[in-house]
């Protein structure tokens, strides 16, 4: 226990492996992370395996999930690589160059391994996202 009497979380807990599965095209690794939105973390976490079909906006793949969830810590700026949440989508998003958030998202993780895949993702690709 912590100091406040709640659970401690254990590094391995709020850092969770998964993966992305791109119809025909291959998988990327990435990992989710609690403490940047731990209510959209674990409200997706708990509905995987999901999947969608691609779209495109700039140099961002994202594909609806059925998830709703409204604005946590929103970040209108993210960085190359991450994993997000877009409350006004319902929205996973993947972020493969510099463009940045069409509004503010959730920030869920990021992509560890082959985050170039993402360049060559086509509209209305099947994409999965399940647990590593």
């Amino acid at each position: 226990m912590d100091c406040s009497g709640g659970e401690r979380v254990s590094k391995a807990e709020s850092r969770i492996k998964i993966r992305f599965l791109v119809e025909g095209s291959g998988e990327a690794e990435g990992e989710f992370v609690r403490f940047l939105s731990p209510r959209t973390v674990d409200g997706i976490l708990r509905k995987l395996p999901l999947d969608g079909r691609a779209a495109l906006w700039k140099e961002e793949v994202y594909f609806e999930v059925p998830f709703e969830m409204g604005p946590e810590k929103p970040k209108p700026n993210v960085e190359t690589g991450a994993i997000a949440f877009w409350p006004v989508g319902s929205a996973i998003c993947i972020f493969y160059g510099k463009t940045q958030p069409y509004s503010p998202v959730n920030m869920l993780g990021k992509i560890t391994q082959n985050l170039e895949l993402f360049r060559s993702v086509k509209e209305g690709q099947r994409i999965s996202v399940v647990r590593a």
